[in-house]
């Protein structure tokens, strides 16, 4: 059986390289490394334990075998009743036949998503497809959601992965009582198109255990995805069931784990937060997007065309009127607090403008030429036919975004005990890219920076005072150790001391004999500042 295993991997090598990088992650085909399918299939060996129905055993995505390799080394030939992998890459069907044809594994080639069971089975392992939703083209993808609802009369998300949909329909292939164990991106455990996934492992079976890999630990080398195991039944769960869930080293000797009850998974909102015994916070009021609107960056669809050194721009003959200020990425920042030169731009060296004007060709090219010029070399490079340009009018007008008095990133690595996110306070009249989030004050929020201006370093001090640890639980995380922050994520935080701020300031307000901020008696007009606070 080593002898097998050796030439599987030679054989997974092979047709590794036949394909690129970029090719193999369009087809999802990330193969499950073999000491991780030894480790999945002695934790399913444990899970039996005292079962005395002999295995009968399914890969929905069997590539070369490396499941069903451990398999053999970790059950006894007579544990083993049946056995049958599903796949639809020709080039595996094959090396898989040539590798297993004489040990009584049974083939079916083809796509498993459109497959009818040809039996029951009571041992899944599963590492399905990682192709993420826009390599799935619309017609697949529509029959795809139709076979999740014709089964369950639930409409899954169309941002949902191929996994999503491998791990729901073969449900109709387990027997009842049968064991599945399943190798998929974490990411289920916190986005909104997981929230099927998460009814599904609350409601449907008994959810035994999820495991979570430390996001630093990437456990495919090809693909940059943090990993979880989820093992459950196909069975109703008793009334006070628990879950355990577990977080870094191994499934079977995790550094951090809990049992929740399954009540609690099923009320939450995001699970991550709850893997390794950290509860997350479930939201209480009052949150960041009661006082701020939280919008993602600027998109140009181009930004090495349209965002250019301002003296560059200059000397290109694009007049001041078609340039507005925006801020370099956060590693070009040198402070948290962003002063503005006089002329409204960051007091940085790094000083970059973005093209934008709604005139129209005709009326550039008779009154700047200049400009005009360098709109028709953006055309000769194909932008104006990109995604984001061509659906605007003209291609070169930007959206319509103010400048936001409080910004924090939108993806970093933690490094040098310092977290992945920072935020910053933007004196400047600089808009930002969509490598921020924007934090636009509202309604009570706008009301008391309107009339209280001194209070934007204390908002300020309470936004970066917010831990690392709950910004890092609420945002999601990716292999590699990679953190991202959604403006819907960063709104849910709690902003409860900056509720008391706000509280503090109408009472200061109504104890001097004055008005509430933003009443009809206070200052009578918005600060001429802006938005982005005093200069």
């Amino acid at each position: 059986m080593l002898d097998a295993e050796a030439d599987r991997r030679a054989f997974q090598r092979r047709l590794d390289a036949e394909r690129s990088a970029a090719e193999r992650n369009r087809m999802g085909q990330f193969a499950t490394p073999e000491p991780l399918a030894m480790e999945i299939a002695r934790y399913a060996h444990r899970l039996r334990n005292g079962c005395r129905e002999p295995v009968a055993f399914l890969d929905p995505a069997i590539g070369t075998g490396s499941f069903y390799s451990a398999l053999r080394r970790v059950f006894r030939d007579q544990e083993i009743a049946d056995a049958c992998g599903v796949e639809l890459d020709p080039r595996f069907v094959d090396a898989a036949r040539n590798l297993w044809s004489q040990s009584g594994l049974r083939l079916i080639p083809g796509d498993f998503t459109q497959l009818a069971p040809d039996r029951s089975y009571n041992l899944i392992l599963a590492n399905p497809p990682y192709v993420r939703h826009h390599h799935i083209d619309r017609i697949p993808k529509n029959r795809l959601k139709a076979a999740v609802a014709e089964r369950y009369g639930w409409t899954i998300s169309g941002l949902a992965g191929l996994y999503a949909h491998f791990l729901l329909l073969a449900d109709a292939w387990m027997s009842p009582g049968g064991l599945a164990l399943w190798l998929i991106p974490s990411e289920f455990l916190d986005v909104n198109y997981g929230a099927i996934l998460r009814f599904y492992l609350t409601e449907k079976i008994k959810l035994l255990h999820i495991h979570r890999f430390a996001p630093a630990d990437v456990q495919f080398g090809d693909a940059l995805v943090t990993s979880a195991i989820v093992a459950f039944e196909k069975a109703e769960p008793p009334a006070d069931h628990r879950v355990k869930l577990s977080l870094g080293g191994s499934i079977a000797d995790p550094i951090e784990s809990e049992a929740i009850p399954l009540a609690e998974l099923r009320r939450a909102r995001k699970w991550s937060g709850r893997v390794g015994g950290k509860a997350g916070w479930t939201g209480p009021s009052p949150t960041l997007g009661d006082f701020f609107a939280i919008r993602r960056g600027l998109a140009t669809g181009a930004n090495a065309f349209f965002i250019l050194d301002r003296r560059e721009a200059r000397q290109k003959g694009i007049p001041e009127e078609f340039l507005r200020p925006i801020l370099p990425s956060s590693r070009h920042l040198p402070a948290a607090i962003i002063e503005a030169d006089s002329d409204g731009y960051p007091a940085i060296e790094t000083s970059l403008a973005i093209v934008d004007c709604d005139l129209p060709e005709s009326v550039l090219q008779r009154d700047h030429p200049r400009f005009w010029a360098y709109l028709e070399s953006g055309k000769t490079m194909g932008v104006h036919e990109g995604y984001l340009a061509s659906r605007r009018t003209p291609w070169y007008a930007q959206e319509r975004r103010d400048p936001a008095p409080f910004l924090c990133t939108y993806m970093g690595r933690e490094k040098s005990g310092a977290g992945p996110f920072r935020f910053f306070w933007n004196r400047s009249r600089a808009i930002a890219a969509n490598v921020y989030l924007m934090l636009y004050p509202r309604g009570p929020m706008e009301n008391v920076l309107s009339a209280r201006a001194d209070l934007y370093p204390i908002v300020f001090d309470h936004l970066r005072s917010i831990g690392g640890d709950l910004l890092v639980r609420e945002g999601r995380v990716y292999g590699g150790g990679l953190h991202k922050m959604e403006p819907g994520e960063l709104a849910r935080l709690p902003a409860v001391e900056l509720g008391r701020v706000i509280e503090e300031a109408v009472a200061t307000a109504v104890r001097g004999g004055g008005h509430p901020p933003g009443s009809a008696g206070a200052s009578g007009r918005r600060s001429r500042s802006g938005p982005t606070g005093p200069a």
